[in-house]
């Protein structure tokens, strides 16, 4: 009896790969990788500089929101609600720079889409998670 009970003891938990926490952050990568070469090229034909801004802008926000999902637990609820906030203002940002619009003028929108993203994510991991950062249980 005592060597069946400690047969699972013995099994090592082997973390196989998943593709379910790439869905979303694909599909927002994607749709910002396309939406950034249209800005860009202004009505003009596409370019391969326009291709390559929209594919790295693409991978580089799939794979941003892809961490701050799978690690932000891990952070202390301020210090992610920063991340996504920072998040979020850079790459609205990024996008209004495209366009013709004056650099402080982007960035100020940026700081105001950052600052609105922090307040609304730190409000919904306030109101969501213990002060371990643990999510509350109902």
């Amino acid at each position: 009896m005592a060597a069946h009970a400690a047969a699972p003891a013995r099994r090592q938990a082997r973390r196989q790969f998943s593709t379910h926490g790439w869905a979303l952050p694909v599909i927002i990568g994607i749709s910002y990788g396309l939406y950034a070469p249209v800005i860009a090229r202004r009505g003009g034909p596409l370019a391969w500089s326009q291709f390559w801004l929209g594919l790295i802008s693409a991978v580089v926000l799939a794979v941003a929101i892809h961490v701050l999902v799978r690690y932000g637990r891990r952070m202390r609820r301020e210090v992610r609600a920063v991340a996504w906030g920072a998040l979020a203002g850079i790459a609205i940002g990024f996008l209004v720079g495209l366009s013709d619009h004056s650099v402080f003028s982007s960035s100020m929108v940026g700081l105001i889409v950052g600052l609105a993203t922090f307040a609304f994510v730190f409000y919904a991991f306030y109101t969501h998670e213990d002060a371990v950062g643990h999510p509350a249980p109902y």
